[in-house]
């Protein structure tokens, strides 16, 4: 993730609602559509970002430590 990426990222509290609401999303779209589910959420934020490159780093960033 370049600096200026991170400098624009969202405090704790802010992550923490994000992630609230991902798991509560996750849930109502159910075990056999999340997956499809958090494809589309991923195009949709990729498209939003505007950036391919910084897109495909944090693809990589998420992939490191499963």
């Amino acid at each position: 993730m370049t600096a200026t990426a991170m400098t624009r990222g969202l405090p704790i509290a802010g992550l923490e609602d994000a992630y609230d609401a991902l798991a509560e999303a996750i849930d109502r779209a159910g075990e056999e559509q999340s997956e499809l589910f958090l494809v589309k959420l991923a195009l949709l934020n990729a498209n939003a970002l505007g950036d391919a490159g910084l897109f495909r780093q944090q693809i990589e960033a998420a992939l490191r430590d499963l």
